[in-house]
């Protein structure tokens, strides 16, 4: 039995942190609903690259979901939604705050229908303060909350985490509150409202970076590839490629000084200890860079292995793919696909499980593919229902 199986999820989220959650919980095993516009989810236009017409983006966080497609502006739209919420164990929107209210479809209009509903909210910003109103998104996430400011290269201009990396982590978030609270439901019989930012969790996931300003008022800066408390410990170029070096501790800075034999460096007054690192790390890291340049990468990555040094190679996704442990761990499902055939879709890391294990359940769903099943199946509406809200623009059915 799947850990989640039994939860029914009611999905009106678009883009990538409500579907990266939602997805999230469909791996574990949970039935997703997945409410799209009759124009379908942002993502699916969001390219290239295309295959046979679906967006890499749309398909790598939404399957295993159901496809119902509906109008949230007609009347009779809203009506459908709302009585799925009603047979629903969680629901996950991205609406900005309000939007849903006029529709019937916020959570005080929902609970009091449906007590035991837990409903997580995600925003740019919450739906308190003064930026509550603000349209959120993931650029300007990173923006706000610091990321940018400690990305990239010393004196060098800001830049962007290169994937959407606020939105993945609010996915991650969101999961995380909605199985706490369906914990909580558990125990007292009653859902709650979730309220979460990407403003929070931009901010919540700066971590140490964030703590060292917070105890000394000091913003820290860019630094590329290093780490603000820890020498060396970042990117270097060898011959014919970077690789890292992490070295975490004094025992691992002398066996790496002896291995790629600069013992001057191992004696050096100004490297003794990783404090003394820090406020030395020019000096060593230019001493560093200069002898890693004269070798290939390979030959540096065998010699710091054998002598118990951490480092690694910097591999594009093709490498990473490539490597033997990727596939050992099967990092790659595939799946089976109704206009595609088979394709790959990147795992998700909770498959590891020993006993409920996360597994993909289907495909990522055509647009509407499943509105007239859970219309017929869920709410048991007739045929000729199912077609008058069809010709008014309330739905979209696929078949």
């Amino acid at each position: 039995m799947r850990s989640l199986q039994g939860l029914t999820v009611l999905d009106l989220t678009r883009v990538l942190a409500g579907p990266f959650c939602t997805q999230t919980l469909s791996d574990l095993g949970a039935t997703v609903w997945k409410v799209e516009p009759p124009w379908g989810d942002d993502t699916r236009v969001w390219g290239p690259p295309f295959v046979g017409g679906e967006s890499a983006y749309y398909l790598s966080t939404n399957r295993g979901k159901q496809s119902i497609a509906v109008n949230l502006k007609s009347r009779r739209g809203q009506a459908v939604v709302r009585e799925l919420a009603l047979r629903a164990d969680v629901l996950v929107e991205n609406f900005k705050p309000g939007d849903l209210a006029g529709a019937g479809l916020d959570y005080d209009s929902l609970a009091s229908l449906n007590p035991g509903l837990v409903y997580a909210s995600i925003t740019g910003f919450g739906h308190t303060g003064p930026r509550a109103d603000e349209p959120g998104y993931d650029l300007a996430l990173q923006g706000m909350t610091g990321i940018m400011s400690v990305t990239g290269e010393p004196g060098g201009p800001p830049v962007r985490v290169g994937v959407a990396w606020i939105d993945v982590l609010t996915g991650l978030v969101a999961a995380v509150g909605i199985l706490a609270a369906l914990r909580d439901r558990d125990r007292r019989g009653q859902g709650q409202h979730l309220d979460l930012s990407l403003f929070d969790v931009g901010l919540m996931c700066m971590a140490n970076q964030a703590q060292g300003y917070l105890l000394t008022g000091a913003p820290p800066g860019r630094l590329g590839s290093a780490h603000p408390q820890i020498v060396p410990y970042q990117a270097f170029q060898a011959l014919d490629g970077w690789f890292i070096l992490a070295v975490g501790n004094d025992g691992q800075y002398q066996k790496m000084t002896q291995v790629i034999g600069q013992a001057a460096l191992g004696a050096d007054a100004r490297f003794q200890t990783n404090a003394d690192r820090v406020c030395n790390r020019e000096a060593l890291v230019d001493a560093l860079a200069a002898v890693f340049a004269a070798r290939n990468r390979d030959e540096w990555l065998r010699a710091l292995k054998t002598a118990g040094v951490p480092a690694s190679p910097v591999w594009d996704l093709h490498e990473a793919f490539a490597d033997p442990h990727a596939q050992a761990r099967d990092v790659i499902w595939k799946v089976g696909h109704p206009t595609l055939g088979e394709i790959p879709l990147v795992a998700s890391a909770l498959q590891h499980m020993r006993g409920t294990p996360a597994a993909p359940v289907a495909h990522p769903p055509l647009l509407g593919e499943h509105t007239r099943a859970i219309l017929q199946g869920v709410l048991g509406m007739p045929p000729e229902e199912i077609a008058s809200l069809e010709a008014e623009g309330a739905i979209l059915s696929r078949d």
